[in-house]
C-alpha cells in the first residue's frame, strides 16, 4: 500500500447509546486508513444502515482507535461527536474528508481493538 486511500474492506460498526436505550448498527466500505503504532483513523461511506442510522446511509463517517491494551482502549467517532458551520455560520452535520476521524475520545465498555501498525511505503520515483 502506498496511500492511505489504498485501503479497502469493510467496518461493521454496534454503537450502543445507553442513555436512550438503543443500539445503532451501520456498515461502511472503506475508502481510507491510516495508522501510527498503538492508533488507527480509517473513513468510509455507509453502505447499510438500521432504521436508527438510516440517515448516514450514503454519507461518509470517520473512526479512530486507541490501543491502549484490553479495558483502555478509546474510540473516537463522527456520526454523533462532530458538526460543522456551513458558510452563513450555521451549524449542521460535518463534512468528513477522506481520513479525517477526531481524536479518541470515548472509553471502550466492552470487547478490545488491536491495532497493527502498516509503514507507508514510498511512492515510486517521478511520482
Amino acid at each position: 500500500m502506498s496511500s492511505p486511500a489504498d485501503a479497502t474492506g469493510t467496518v461493521w460498526v454496534e454503537h450502543r447509546l445507553a442513555t436512550q436505550n438503543i443500539t445503532v448498527r451501520f456498515e461502511a466500505a472503506v475508502d481510507c486508513m491510516i495508522t501510527s503504532p498503538g492508533h488507527a483513523t480509517l473513513t468510509g461511506i455507509v453502505t447499510r444502515a438500521d432504521e436508527m442510522a438510516i440517515g448516514h446511509l450514503g454519507k461518509r463517517v470517520g473512526f479512530s482507535v486507541q490501543d491502549g491494551g484490553r479495558g483502555r482502549d478509546r474510540v473516537g467517532f463522527t456520526w454523533s461527536a462532530s458538526f460543522d458551520q456551513d458558510e452563513a455560520a450555521n451549524w449542521g452535520p460535518a463534512r468528513i474528508g477522506t481520513c479525517l476521524a477526531p481524536a479518541a475520545f470515548a472509553t471502550v465498555s466492552r470487547g478490545d481493538y488491536t491495532v497493527r501498525h502498516a509503514q507507508l511505503t514510498a511512492p515510486p520515483n517521478g511520482d
